[in-house]
């Protein structure tokens, strides 16, 4: 695992490369060339250092089938947000509090077993979103673009943005890497992991809570309703290449930032949403992956059954 964690890192190498290549081939105008200033570069630092970050957890969601909980997750940051701005508390704190305690939430009503997991991720969904945008439609003293925090201003990102982007992708990365073996084992057999004292249950209340960090920092970059689909799309096109588990999450994490600096030329030059470029920039290299070029994929299980045999 500090193997993988190593070379998921060094994604951000590779992201550099790509776009020094796209500079220096004049694949950008002039104009272009002009604009690619301070607030580029923090763009694509911070769409990278998230990328990386995104790659091994949306492997997961992926293999426990878990998108409508990253669903889930993402609405209830507009809570958070409606909260920071109520109270005056730390956006990203307040988000990622509120993320938390629905994922809490989330566990203590499923062992109730009162409704099914999906009725009640809709419940949690909904519920959060709808009460979030109540909270923010009574402070009419408070002026807030909702289009910014809803698909993300990641051109509006800051130095001090980036700080907690990459501080924080660095802990995901190594929390993942310590619930890497738990978190497989818990993902193929729940039952067997139990038996050997991995404690499944608790690491998935620390992957949900890793999913709560990850929404508190991507919000700016993606926002609210896009997050998933940064989270999802780039680990089921590696899904399409991997042949193992680990070589999946690294190909996610690197799929993850060809998207982002992608889809940021691609804003840059037809002047469109920098958030929704990046998720159509993942979803062109999910189609292409479609193309009968590509290796097996597999989920976890299979791939164990295939290394057996």
């Amino acid at each position: 695992m500090p193997k993988m964690a190593t070379t998921i890192m060094g994604t951000a190498t590779i992201a550099t490369i790509t776009m020094t290549t796209i500079i220096t081939t004049g694949m950008i105008t002039p104009r272009e060339n002009a604009m690619f200033d301070d607030f580029f570069l923090r763009a694509i630092l911070a769409g990278v250092g998230l990328a990386l970050t995104t790659g091994p957890l949306g492997c997961f969601i992926i293999w426990r089938r878990m998108a409508y909980f990253g669903d889930t997750i993402s609405h209830s940051a507009l809570l958070g947000v409606a909260l920071s701005l109520l109270f005056q508390l730390n956006l990203t704190l307040s988000v990622f509090a509120v993320a938390a305690l629905v994922s809490i939430l989330l566990l203590f009503l499923q062992r109730r077993q009162a409704l099914s997991a999906d009725a009640l991720l809709g419940i949690l969904s909904h519920a959060t979103l709808a009460i979030g945008l109540v909270i923010v439609a009574f402070m009419s003293w408070v002026r807030i673009d909702l289009i910014a925090f809803l698909f993300g201003d990641i051109l509006a990102v800051s130095q001090s943005d980036i700080v907690v982007i990459w501080v924080g992708g660095i802990f995901v990365l190594a929390a993942i890497a310590w619930l890497w073996r738990p978190l497989l084992a818990s993902t193929v057999n729940p039952e067997l992991a139990e038996a050997e004292g991995l404690r499944p249950e608790r690491a998935r209340l620390f992957f949900m809570l890793l999913m709560a960090v990850v929404i508190a920092i991507a919000m700016k970059i993606v926002g609210i309703l896009l997050i998933t689909a940064l989270l999802i799309i780039p680990a089921a096109t590696a899904r399409r290449f991997a042949g193992t588990p680990e070589t999946m999450a690294i190909f996610a994490s690197l799929l993850g930032a060809v998207a982002v600096v992608g889809g940021l030329f691609g804003s840059l030059r037809y002047d469109t949403p920098s958030g929704p470029s990046i998720v159509v920039a993942a979803l062109i290299l999910f189609i292409v992956s479609l193309l009968p070029l590509v290796r097996r994929s597999g989920t976890p299980a299979a791939q164990q059954r295939g290394q057996s045999s």
